[in-house]
């Protein structure tokens, strides 16, 4: 299973759950990788929710994909990247009517991004469902030059905009879906500690 329990931490940060099926006269799946899976664990569920779905999926090197045709949702899309996939979620949100259903998973660059533009849409956040799979991978805004770096496994790393040596910190930005990194070597330039795995 690609399932991780992420430490207690501060308010800021988002909590995940568990997909489950409910009622709604539309679902929207969005997926990136091995969130694959929770799409597949919910249908196992519920198998009549497919007729009425559609997912949006980002196999980022994995191969979901014909597991999750095989499940015939009403409309399936794979995409190459979340920004190459982001005008159809936002078409499909924006089409959407009154008792849409909206399941995320995957990782949190992902769900975050998405849940922005489910909620820009106006979909209640009670509508929305997350779950966490894959990898712990950070989308990172560096407080400095507010340029946002994708992926990021390490603590300290490196601002791919500005150079500078951030912290990553657990504070996370909703609106911009993003956790923050503060420079670790401003007042000691150059005195950087060995980057280590997030979470080891």
């Amino acid at each position: 299973m690609s399932k991780f329990q992420f430490p207690e931490s501060i308010a800021s940060r988002p909590v995940y759950g568990t997909l489950e099926p409910r009622p709604g006269k539309a679902h929207l799946m969005i997926a990136d990788a091995e969130g694959a899976e929770a799409i597949l664990e919910l249908a196992s569920q519920d198998a009549a929710l497919m007729a009425k779905t559609h997912i949006i999926y980002i196999p980022k090197g994995t191969d979901f994909s014909e597991k999750l045709r095989a499940l015939k949702p009403a409309q399936f899309y794979e995409g190459p990247s979340y920004d190459a996939s982001v005008q159809r979620i936002q078409k499909v949100l924006g089409d959407a009517h009154m008792g849409l259903q909206v399941y995320l998973a995957g990782t949190e660059g992902l769900m975050g991004q998405a849940m922005n533009e489910a909620v820009s849409a106006g979909i209640p956040a009670s509508a929305i469902q997350t779950e966490h799979r894959g990898s712990v991978a950070r989308r990172m805004q560096c407080v400095h030059c507010k340029g946002i770096t994708e992926d990021v496994v390490t603590d300290p790393f490196v601002c791919s905009h500005c150079g500078l040596n951030l912290f990553v910190r657990d504070h996370y930005s909703r609106r911009l879906a993003a956790f923050q990194g503060v420079c670790i070597d401003a007042e000691d330039p150059g005195n950087v500690p060995e980057p280590v795995e997030l979470y080891k």
